[in-house]
């Protein structure tokens, strides 16, 4: 997955250009932490945010993507993309607090090391922007 963004500021806004690999690792983060079983305190403490955010942006990223496009996100939306990222994996851990890489994979599609590259680029490209 390639794992550099390029990201330019609107206003209050970013304009992010993702590729369709990174739009599905991040959808796929939200929709895994959005689970309906999991209490709005729980996904605000994963997230930063609460249901009806999550599902906004989750809407906005749904769908299959076959080309790279721009998404204008909010710093917030940033902050949720990057918070699933890291949060993610957190629900790996076995006992002993090994990660577990092949459930992580078989669920979300992803390498562990693929979340965590992208989320250190979001926080670089937004810096940078």
């Amino acid at each position: 997955m390639r794992t550099q963004l390029k990201v330019t500021r609107d206003g209050d806004a970013f304009i992010a250009r993702l590729t369709p690999r990174q739009v599905s690792a991040m959808y796929e983060a939200l929709s895994f932490l959005r689970d309906p079983d999991r209490g709005d305190t729980e996904l605000t403490l994963l997230i930063g945010a609460g249901r009806e955010a999550v599902d906004a942006l989750l809407e906005r990223l749904a769908g299959r993507h076959t080309e790279s496009r721009d998404f204008r996100l909010t710093l917030e939306e940033l902050h949720m993309v990057h918070s699933a990222l890291t949060a993610a994996p957190t629900m790996f851990c076995e006992r002993g607090g090994l990660f577990a890489q092949e459930p992580f994979h078989i669920r979300l599609g992803f390498y562990r090391e693929n979340f965590d590259a992208l989320a250190y680029a979001v926080v670089r490209a937004a810096a940078e922007a």
